[in-house]
């Protein structure tokens, strides 16, 4: 007979390490399928300032010690992506694109999400040749060349940032009137004599033969179409959830984003859970994303030993 744990959990990001802690902490068999060790966070967390105990670390050093915490843990750890999750009876199939098939009491979903793509001309072409996602994966390569980072938030401004200490020129271009960074990373901008943010831009096209050679925008203000000549593009405007794998178990909101409850991060159908970005909660950090994966791993502790009962 195959085994069946008693928890599976699909993501390895902040939410789904922290629900592999606290469920094998509750004894139970845990199997973890990911992607990849760390999600969003080792990618794109270029200098993490606000989470307890460290008062400035950078994301691939945290999910560092996040995966040292997890490997001193008995918890069978898979890469691969999930394919499909079902549920018969009282039983959870999981299957992914290796060809497998796992059964659980209980699943947990945090498999984060992917980076939204502009979904302009030029932009697929030249992915990999001056478009990027990850300016710690690709920052290097623009030492003294000039960037534009597409997105006014956080991460846009973090990204700036980082690549400000590299690059010659940082151009951030949002389509709003104004940003939406915080007041510390917009006065850290605003202190850098490479960086200058342009308002109101509408990107249209990315342009290059084999490689980035300049954007086109709109200035929704004058309503003129401008171009930068730049090397390299970092596109930074946001993410987009992934949970294709569970259509018909669970309730998505407008944003395609896991309507769970919030207390237990259960959701619609009984003993599949969700935390992290995934979920329908409204702040999107690392430590609420840890937060969500604590209450999800007691959660699915609670829900497997109250049906060892019945």
């Amino acid at each position: 007979m195959a085994k069946i744990y008693d928890l599976i959990i699909i993501g390895a990001g902040p939410a789904g390490v922290t629900a592999a802690i606290y469920g094998s902490r509750e004894n139970l068999k845990i199997l973890l399928i990911a992607k990849n060790i760390g999600g969003q966070i080792k990618r794109k967390a270029i200098k993490i300032e606000n989470y307890p105990g460290f008062k400035e670390i950078s994301g691939r050093d945290l999910i560092q010690k996040f995966e040292d915490h997890l490997n001193k843990l008995k918890i069978s750890v898979i890469i691969d992506k999930v394919n499909e999750v079902k549920k018969k009876k009282q039983t959870f199939f999981v299957s992914t694109k290796k060809k497998k098939q796992f059964s659980s009491r209980s699943v947990i979903i945090a498999s984060g999400a992917d980076a939204r793509l502009l979904g302009i001309p030029g932009e697929k072409e030249l992915i990999g040749k001056g478009v990027s996602y990850c300016a710690i994966c690709d920052g290097f390569l623009y030492k003294n060349k000039t960037t534009a980072v597409i997105g006014g938030g956080n991460t846009g401004f973090e990204t700036a940032i980082f690549l400000s200490e590299l690059a010659k020129k940082v151009y951030i271009l949002e389509h709003s009137p104004e940003v939406k960074a915080d007041k510390i990373n917009q006065k850290i901008v605003k202190m850098s004599r490479k960086i200058k943010i342009i308002t109101n831009a509408v990107l249209l096209k990315i342009k290059g033969e084999n490689f980035v050679e300049s954007i086109e925008y709109k200035d929704n203000i004058s309503k003129e179409t401008k171009i930068l000549k730049i090397d390299g593009v970092f596109v930074e405007i946001g993410n987009i959830p992934s949970a294709d794998f569970v259509n018909g178990l669970v309730d998505f909101n407008k944003r395609n984003e896991i309507k769970i409850d919030s207390k237990t991060g259960e959701t619609k159908t009984k003993g599949l859970f969700a935390a992290g970005d995934i979920t329908d909660i409204k702040f999107k950090q690392i430590i609420t994303a840890a937060g969500q994966g604590a209450i999800a791993g007691l959660s699915a502790s609670k829900y497997y030993y109250k049906g060892r009962k019945l």
